[in-house]
């Protein structure tokens, strides 16, 4: 069914809840694993179209902020999930205290049940309150970054347009165009400031009610991390900073001395070439059949998924005002449809986020077909759902002149570079929310000074050059995860890591690295981060030592690779 076809009802939460106790009562009554197995496919079918439903307002809603109608079904969600999310919870507590729930292992995997205990952990009735007036928070802040309009070449431009300029040969075109986006986030400052006071309080508050110390340590438990804490990530982040950052500023040294930019700020950090960034072709109709090629000649699987895709116009990646920035992929498993939201601008980054959500979404679609396949454990955790985006990204390299042509060899060179590049910023901001939560009585300015010391710690080569917003320490607060999901961040950083070796590996054997990302594929939502990367034959970065070699193959690999 095409997208303009799904059609949408508010769901009635009243009968909703009441089937989330019928539910309860049958897992609690199940007698034997056979019976708890059949219940928890029961329940797993019954918030189908409740999800649908959210799904698709939240893809109106971001879709354009401005519309009143579906700001208000936006709204009946931010008010009415937290309820229904303590309804499931009920449901898993009864699993959990069931005789038989290793039955649930057995049939599901290790993370079934892991899954449940830290929903339940994660999840008070009496926070219920907390949980609508932060839905509420989130909801603010993504109508200031939303509605964001800034004038630019005589032009009224949303933020994702800005990229363009931002990638210009011209050092005054690029300066401005970030002077223009630091004034609204300037003009905003007070706004912005207020939501994030009130987001750590928020929910260092929801902690402490369920007797966490704060948000930080709660977190893992809400981001449903499996077999890993916050040590596992420290030792992660601190391999980053001793074995990754040295071999960062012998990546940054080269394109310095590829650009010809003598002294580069922070403005020309998206500058990659002397004379100009790679440019993908221009046209949605263009791309959308380059798209088609790439993953008909990929594999058989991807061939069945472009078509659905793209026959059941299930992408919306054009940027506009109104239009909420970012991108993701969701899933409307009423039928069985994953949605891809982006923002082009007509830059390199465009393919980057087709080919990322595309990840996504190919993942949904193999695991949405899957019988055995319980609609709740279609997808693992957020850490290992990124490695099936970051690795396609990498994965359809040898298609990339589709859509590059003659910029083909310098996209490559510019995908490496960011992506190796990434892994810095992303602990940047990890350990930078761990201090807030951590700190959540420090005044903005001193949370602007944090952000600039690690900044210097992760990207010692970056000079801000008196940029406003940004030379003060904010540019944090243009980081949607960090309002609107906060730790899910460094999720990103440890599937990077996975899709990197993924592009090691594609460079030896392209057809075994597939066949590798495939299996992990086809494990969905049953096997923890560790198990999926064993079963790829990837290295596990939080043990000592398990990064450096990947770092300077990586730092290698681009060195001889300059365009």
């Amino acid at each position: 069914m095409k997208f303009s076809e799904m059609t949408y009802t508010r769901p009635d939460i009243d009968a909703l809840l009441a089937r989330c106790k019928e539910l309860t009562a049958k897992a609690a009554a199940a007698d034997s694993g056979e019976a708890l197995v059949e219940v928890y496919y029961e329940q797993s079918r019954a918030f189908a179209d409740y999800n649908t439903a959210a799904n698709l307002a939240n893809i109106h809603y971001t879709c354009d902020t401005r519309d009143a109608c579906w700001k208000a079904e936006q709204d009946f969600f931010d008010a009415n999930g937290p309820a229904v999310s303590n309804a499931s919870v009920e449901i898993s507590r009864a699993f959990l205290a069931n005789p038989h729930v290793d039955a649930l292992t057995a049939a599901f995997g290790s993370t079934c049940v892991a899954g449940m205990k830290n929903a339940v952990l994660g999840m008070d009735e009496r926070t219920v309150a907390l949980q609508q007036e932060y839905n509420a928070l989130v909801s603010s802040y993504q109508q200031i970054y939303g509605g964001a309009l800034v004038e630019l070449d005589g032009k009224q431009l949303t933020i994702p347009q800005l990229g363009p300029y931002k990638e210009s040969t011209d050092a005054a075109v690029r300066r401005a165009a970030y002077e223009a986006e630091a004034g609204y986030f300037d003009a905003h400052r007070a706004e912005l400031d207020e939501l994030y006071t009130k987001i750590v309080k928020n929910l260092n508050q929801q902690a402490q009610v369920m007797g966490f110390h704060d948000y930080s340590e709660l977190s893992y438990v809400r981001m449903n991390r499996i077999g890993y804490g916050p040590e596992d990530i420290k030792r992660f982040r601190d391999q980053v900073a001793h074995d990754v950052v040295p071999e960062l500023q012998k990546v940054i040294a080269l394109k310095n001395r590829r650009t010809g930019i003598q002294h580069p700020t922070f403005a020309d950090l998206p500058v990659a070439f002397k004379d100009g960034n790679p440019k993908p072709i221009e046209g949605y109709n263009a791309r959308m059949s380059a798209a088609r090629t790439m993953y008909h000649e990929l594999s058989p699987e991807t061939a069945e998924f472009i078509d659905f895709m793209q026959d059941n116009e299930l992408f919306d990646v054009e940027s506009r005002p109104g239009k909420m920035s970012g991108g993701y992929m969701t899933s409307l498993p009423s039928y069985k449809a994953p949605f891809i939201f982006a923002n082009w601008n007509n830059t390199s980054a465009d393919v980057d986020v087709l080919t990322h959500e595309c990840g996504h979404a190919f993942e949904g679609y193999v695991a949405e077909r899957d019988p055995k396949i319980p609609a709740d454990l279609e997808c693992p955790g957020m850490e290992s759902a990124e490695i099936h985006s970051m690795a396609m990204e990498f994965l359809t390299a040898p298609w990339h002149h589709l859509l590059f042509g003659k910029d083909t060899d310098k996209y490559a060179l510019l995908h490496a570079e960011d992506s190796f590049l990434f892994l810095a910023y992303g602990c940047a901001v990890d350990e930078f929310q761990h201090i807030m939560y951590q700190n959540p009585d420090l005044t903005p300015d001193q949370r602007n000074q944090t952000w600039l010391e690690l900044e210097h710690k992760y990207r010692p080569w970056i000079d801000f050059d008196a940029l406003p917003f940004y030379g003060r320490g904010a540019g944090w607060q243009r980081q949607l995860h960090i309002y609107e999901c906060p730790f899910y961040y460094i999720d990103y950083c440890l599937s990077t890591m996975a899709a990197l070796q993924f592009f090691l590996l594609s460079l030896h054997d392209q057809k075994d690295a597939w066949a590798r990302y495939l299996r992990l594929v086809r494990r969905a939502g049953t096997a923890s981060y560790t198990e999926l990367c064993e079963t790829a034959g990837l290295q596990v970065p939080f043990n000592d030592g398990s990064i450096k070699a990947i770092a300077q193959q990586m730092s290698q690999w681009i060195a001889e690779h300059q365009v």
